[in-house]
């Protein structure tokens, strides 16, 4: 069985992530979702709050998915689950760069371990966690660029 391990805060997740998770469900008989914290991120939802979401706006990917939260090391992780592949998500050259030295970063410790990138769909390629929070924020709509559940607990967080 081929496996997976897509990382990331997904704070909250936007269609840009679900792009690449149904795309990454393509390659791989199962996808390990990694809901973690990011030490430079202040985050808006709590890690319980990210996994139910992610869970909710995949319910029909439930037999190829697992989503959790992990506080850990990526790579202790990726073993812990008997994989060799972290799938990561590219929107532009920024973000190639970054991921570029974290994945190198990652092969320097863990030979056995790829990393594979997967380019967003043009239609995702501006979105970001952090540009959906400022519009909710506001009080713009972000219907369309994220899943139904994670409209309504932006709803919920930001408009009173």
């Amino acid at each position: 069985m081929k496996t997976a391990v897509y990382p990331g805060t997904f704070d909250p997740v936007t269609n840009g992530h679900i792009d690449i998770i149904e795309r990454a469900l393509k390659l791989f008989d199962k996808l390990y979702i990694l809901v973690g914290e990011n030490p430079q991120k202040a985050t808006t939802f709590s890690a319980e709050e990210r996994v139910e979401m992610l869970k909710q706006a995949l319910k029909k990917h439930n037999n190829k998915i697992e989503v959790e939260h992990f506080d850990g090391l990526l790579l202790n992780y990726v073993r812990k689950k008997k994989s060799n592949v972290i799938v990561r998500g590219l929107r532009a050259i920024s973000d190639f760069e970054f991921e570029f030295q974290r994945a190198q970063f990652n092969r320097e410790f863990a030979k056995d371990i790829e990393t594979i990138f997967i380019m967003t769909k043009d239609d995702y390629a501006f979105l970001s966690s952090s540009i959906i929070k400022e519009i909710a924020m506001f009080g713009g709509s972000v219907k369309g660029f994220v899943p139904a559940i994670v409209e309504k607990k932006l709803k919920e967080k930001f408009v009173k």
